[in-house]
């Protein structure tokens, strides 16, 4: 479809929440030979299925932990494959699954991190319907080329679902922001400051591009990120919106690691943070303990789950504190079944659930 000439802000687009209804989860199913995961490929796939698995179940049934809403439904689950051999590949992880709730389609990426290439999606109230926002994409500031087929992910996927798509010609991941639907939208300093992202632009004019292509009014900011993220601090492993007016945030309660600091000073700002003139809950998530493998601190994070239909799915690391994370987001999402899945082997690709999920909203 031809580009519109205003902007989806004009137009009456916003960016929904992730707990409203979705009509599908995307996914770029993981290469063989791709950079992600070196050495542990094989390991990374049970973890896979179990995350599809609970995508396409509708919560009648599997592990407690939270009722499900009522009318609640599955997410259907679209995997990006290169071509009918990865199709195979991953037909082969997920042998046993009800595949009619799972599709598949051409689209080539180099890597599996959907929630940072794919489209966000935009819908509208009045004359409903969907449209698409294709940022521009350098694999977080450049640091792993090439990323060429990811670049135009959200425009194929527009093309195949035959939607309007806006083009910011900004550089922006979505693991960068978190929206509550309702105008406000949290980020960091340390990810969309940077000059490995927009060098040209001002905080003024990206604040601008982000209220004009997401249909939101207040943007809300936090600093750094946690030590090993590779995204220059993306807001999904730091603090998300469970609610209109309330946000998790993960804290680290050891002052000698290297988190205490940068995690305090985001709590402080959250704080003093006001959504249309009052301020905010805060629910606070521990942080599971340091994880380090070749050498290499890994960003293991809670606050990276993925909020599906009937679901939330939340990384687990074999950690004390599993328990306690699961707890609290249960009392965050009580119609929701909320399920950990042991991401030690998937967190040695730099992330987990929300990064590899892409949430296309109903109309």
């Amino acid at each position: 479809m031809t580009a519109p000439t205003q902007t989806p802000a004009a137009l009456g687009y916003r960016m929904p929440a992730e707990w409203e209804p979705h009509a599908a989860t995307w996914l770029s199913w993981p290469r063989r030979e791709g950079i992600s995961f070196p050495d542990s490929f094989d390991r990374i796939l049970p973890a896979l299925r179990e995350m599809v698995a609970a995508l396409i179940s509708n919560g009648q049934s599997g592990p407690p932990g939270g009722r499900t809403r009522p009318g609640a439904s599955s997410d259907p689950v679209c995997i990006n494959v290169c071509n009918g051999a990865h199709e195979a590949e991953a037909r082969e992880v997920l042998r046993g699954l009800p595949m009619e709730q799972i599709s598949f389609h051409s689209v080539p990426t180099n890597e599996p991190w959907c929630r940072d290439h794919g489209p966000i999606f935009l819908t509208r109230d009045l004359d409903p319907r969907l449209a698409i926002v294709d940022w521009d994409y350098n694999a977080w500031g450049n640091k792993y080329p090439p990323f060429d087929l990811d670049e135009v992910v959200p425009t194929r996927l527009a093309q195949i679902l035959n939607l309007p798509v806006f083009y910011p010609r900004m550089i922006l991941e979505g693991g960068a922001i978190d929206v509550n639907g309702a105008g406000a939208l949290l980020t960091t300093e340390s990810c969309l400051l940077n000059p490995n992202r927009n060098p040209n632009l001002r905080r003024e004019e990206i604040e601008q591009r982000i209220r004009d292509f997401l249909g939101v009014r207040e943007i809300l900011w936090l600093g750094d990120g946690i030590a090993g993220d590779d995204t220059d601090g993306h807001i999904d492993d730091l603090a998300r919106f469970v609610s209109e007016r309330t946000i998790v945030a993960v804290f680290e309660d050891d002052p000698h690691d290297e988190n205490y600091a940068p995690l305090q000073e985001n709590l402080a700002r959250l704080r003093e943070i006001k959504i249309g003139g009052r301020k905010i809950d805060i629910v606070t998530l521990p942080m599971p303990k340091k994880i380090v493998r070749e050498g290499l601190r890994l960003p293991a994070s809670y606050a990276n789950f993925y909020i599906a239909n009937t679901y939330l799915l939340v990384p687990t690391f074999a950690d004390p504190a599993d328990e306690a994370a699961l707890s609290i987001l249960r009392e965050c999402f009580p119609h929701r079944r909320v399920i950990g899945i042991d991401c030690r082997e998937l967190i040695w690709g730099l992330g987990t659930f929300h990064c590899l999920t892409q949430q296309q909203p109903r109309v």
